[in-house]
This record gives C-alpha cells, sequence and structure tokens, in this order.
C-alpha cells in the first residue's frame, strides 16, 4: 500500500503567504521561503505552492520566488497560478517546480492537459479543481473561486484523468478555512470513480480531521495550510498520530 502524504500548501499573494475563508479574508502567514524551509525539516512529504492572484491579474506566476523556495527544499514541490502554455511550465521547472498545478487554463481549455503530458509526462501535471456545492450538486469554479461554472466535478475529473493528469487536488469551496473537515463524502466518490490519486484540500482543523480524510475519504494526500502556518498542529505528531492508528505514513 502506498504511503500517505501530507503537503502544507503556501498560497502566495504579493510575495507573500495568506490564508483566508472560503476563498476570502485573506490574511498574512508569513515568509514563503522560510515557511517552505520549515515545512522540509518538519518532515513534510511535499509542499505546494500557489499564486492565488496570478490567473486573476494576467500575470505569471513569480518565478524567482519559485527558485528561492526551491533552494531550500528536499521534498517534491509543485507550483501553480497562471499557468496555460508549456512556456509557463518550462520556466517553473528550470526554476526547480517538480510539478506545476494546473486550474481554470485546463477548464478554457482542455488541450492543455494533453499537451503538458505528451511535453512532460503525466508525473509533472496536477489537475486542480475547485468546486462547490450548489443545489446538491459540486460545481467547479474557476479564477480563485472567483468564476462559477456548469462544469460537474466528477466529470470533469474524469476528463481530467483521461487526458493524461497524474493527480487531482480538489478543494471543496465549502469546507476551505472552515477547520471543520475535509469533504469526504466527495473524496470517497471521486477516489472510487478515478484510479489517479487524490489530493484533500480545504478543511482541516484538528489531526481527526486527516485521519478521516484517509479512512472514511480515501485521500492518498490531505493539504492544508493555517493549521500548518499557525502552528496549531505539529506536522511531525500528526504523522505519529496516523502511525499510531494504522494508516501507512513516512515518518
Amino acid at each position: 500500500m502506498l504511503t500517505k502524504r501530507i503537503i502544507p500548501c503556501l498560497d502566495i499573494k504579493d510575495g507573500r503567504t495568506v490564508k483566508g475563508v472560503n476563498f476570502v479574508d485573506l490574511r498574512d502567514a508569513g515568509d514563503p521561503v522560510e515557511l517552505a524551509q520549515r515545512y522540509a525539516e518538519e518532515g513534510a512529504d511535499e509542499l505546494v505552492f500557489l499564486d492565488i492572484s496570478a490567473t486573476e491579474q494576467k500575470r505569471k506566476t513569480l518565478a524567482e520566488l519559485v527558485y528561492h523556495v526551491a533552494e531550500k527544499l528536499n521534498i517534491p514541490f509543485t507550483v501553480g497560478g497562471g499557468i496555460s502554455s508549456i512556456e509557463d511550465v518550462d520556466v517553473l521547472l528550470k526554476n526547480g517546480a517538480d510539478k506545476v498545478s494546473i486550474n481554470s487554463s485546463a477548464v478554457k481549455r482542455p488541450e492543455l492537459i494533453n499537451e503538458l503530458v505528451a511535453k512532460f509526462g503525466s508525473q509533472c501535471i496536477v489537475v486542480a479543481i475547485d468546486a462547490k456545492k450548489i443545489d446538491e450538486n459540486w460545481k467547479v469554479h474557476l479564477v480563485g473561486g472567483k468564476v462559477p461554472t456548469e462544469l460537474d466535478l466528477f466529470e470533469w475529473a474524469e476528463e481530467v484523468e483521461k487526458r493524461g493528469a497524474g493527480e487531482v487536488l480538489f478543494t471543496s469551496m465549502d469546507n476551505d478555512g472552515t477547520k471543520n473537515g475535509f469533504a469526504n463524502m466527495a473524496l470517497a466518490r471521486l477516489s472510487e470513480e478515478l484510479n489517479i490519486p487524490i489530493i484533500a484540500s480545504g478543511g482541516a482543523g484538528k489531526m481527526d480531521h486527516f485521519s478521516e480524510t484517509f479512512k472514511i475519504g480515501k485521500a492518498d494526500a490531505a493539504l492544508a495550510a493555517s493549521v500548518f502556518h499557525f502552528k496549531e498542529i505539529e506536522i511531525k505528531d500528526l504523522k505519529n498520530k496516523l502511525k499510531k492508528e494504522g494508516i501507512p505514513i513516512r515518518i
């Protein structure tokens, strides 16, 4: 059985790490380079870096900041935000990213997934999906959750897999920042319908939420931000708890 992964997420705006609730009310959470180094030392399995204003502002991800973060890391590093071409990915990989995450650009032009996979390989391409429950249906949202679509979460996730993506990063907008737990029913359905790894995002507030998303949500990895940034949960303590519960985890 593959080990489950714990992934801190750095949401970057104007060069700083920020965190909000339901994708709004952002507050400062620190210097991304310092946080990245801390997480690598504390035993995180991977790190995700999302330039959350890149798509909205039609600006490319901060390649120089990516370079400085990558310098401090010895764990896999995924970068997302404003990526819409092979050239964008090339720049980020050359600056130290191991994987890239695409979101709005993939919805607007799904062929981008195929193009990136053909050039860089499935293992390099993560498709992030932000979705919200509307009238009992999970609908995909774009541009940092600001633009609703009629696209169904599960149908889009299946298409993403067919086009060759290596992983899906699913964020529940309803759960994001609430600290009430992950959207485990949706995650369990995604895990059942897809054959590629699913990263759970949105809602971590206590250690039990991680156990639940691995056991109930069948997630392959769990991503969180504020609980790690503000030291509400220590990664080492979390991993020890998960191991005691029989969840396969790298200590």
